[in-house]
């Protein structure tokens, strides 16, 4: 996922169907001069981690 696309998500106030190693997440955050994104599964708020972006799929 390009890091544009991932900050859009993380403002909006809807929450995209974003999978990382196909389990889905919430962002919280990007790190564009890190290439990075701040999640957490949405059934587990409490594993939050930063990923690379390349790392998160759009379904």
């Amino acid at each position: 996922m390009n890091a544009q696309r991932a900050q859009e998500i993380s403002e909006s106030p809807v929450i995209a169907n974003v999978l990382y190693n196909g389990e889905r997440v919430y962002i919280q955050h990007v790190d564009e001069d890190k290439g990075t994104a701040r999640i957490y599964p949405l059934d587990d708020p409490q594993k939050e981690q930063d990923v690379p972006l390349s790392n998160l799929m759009e379904h």
